[in-house]
């Protein structure tokens, strides 16, 4: 089993689907968490259930908004005073602005996803290379998507695959332009993962079974499996695998 116990954690988004599965997997490899929520307190509690008091912080954070950003890193870093793996996994996913939409839907989604997906991710990637460097190194691990690499299935995903495509390449430069310092940035771009999200886009494009009968394996991703990936990656043991991307599809993609 692997042993995260000297590891202090920061996951975005951790109150559900893929975020929580993260922390869960993360929890049981005994690292301590900052799991960051927006809303769903509640979610991150449930995630966090199996995680002692004193491994655990849950953090609220509006990621549309940069000074609650940089207010998560800050309180997050505070709690031990050091952070060791920053995971990325926050986002929006809105089934509209797409070409077709009206102009004021358009600005809308483009406005809040480039704020969360993009500006938010990429901040705390910052603060957390500048936290890293001196500290003799640092995880980055960064949730992107297959939509980035083959364009997503519905026109509607349009600004998501863009907005995941930029945090993307954010990942790769600083792959390139840290791992002297030890900085490890690694991406993983998942297919269709078995979370809320991923049935909500389903059903704008011919439901479930449509979507489960396109894929190789027949069968989604589960959330597990990203979870358990990202605590291999948060223990360092493969560093030459910096600046990869990760594909998780079951083979519905390959690059």
């Amino acid at each position: 089993m692997l042993d995260l116990s000297d590891k202090t954690i920061l996951v975005t988004g951790a109150s559900k689907g893929i975020g929580a599965a993260i922390v869960e997997a993360l929890g049981a490899a005994g690292a301590n968490i900052v799991a960051h929520y927006g809303r769903d307190q509640a979610g991150a509690d449930a995630a966090c259930r199996s995680i002692s008091a004193g491994r655990k912080l849950l953090l609220a954070a509006d990621l549309a908004q940069s000074s609650e950003v940089d207010r998560l890193w800050r309180e997050a870093l505070a709690w031990r005073n050091r952070i060791d793996v920053l995971v990325n996994n926050a986002a929006v996913m809105r089934l509209s602005g797409s070409i077709d939409d009206a102009d004021e839907s358009w600005d809308a989604v483009w406005e809040e996803s480039l704020a969360v997906n993009v500006k938010a991710p990429t901040r705390l990637m910052r603060h957390a290379v500048k936290h890293f460097v001196p500290q003799g190194g640092g995880i980055l691990i960064t949730l992107s998507s297959w939509a980035a690499q083959r364009g997503p299935g519905n026109p509607a995903l349009l600004t998501y695959a863009a907005s995941k495509a930029a945090v993307l390449s954010a990942a790769k430069t600083i792959a390139r332009h840290y791992a002297k310092h030890n900085v490890l940035s690694y991406a993983i771009a998942p297919g269709v993962v078995r979370t809320q999200l991923s049935v909500d886009a389903a059903n704008a494009v011919g439901g479930e079974q449509a979507v489960t009968a396109s894929l190789a394996m027949g069968e989604w991703v589960p959330p597990s499996e990203i979870g358990a990936l990202v605590t291999f990656l948060a223990t360092g043991a493969c560093r030459h695998l910096t600046g990869a991307t990760l594909d998780v599809n079951g083979a519905s993609y390959m690059r």
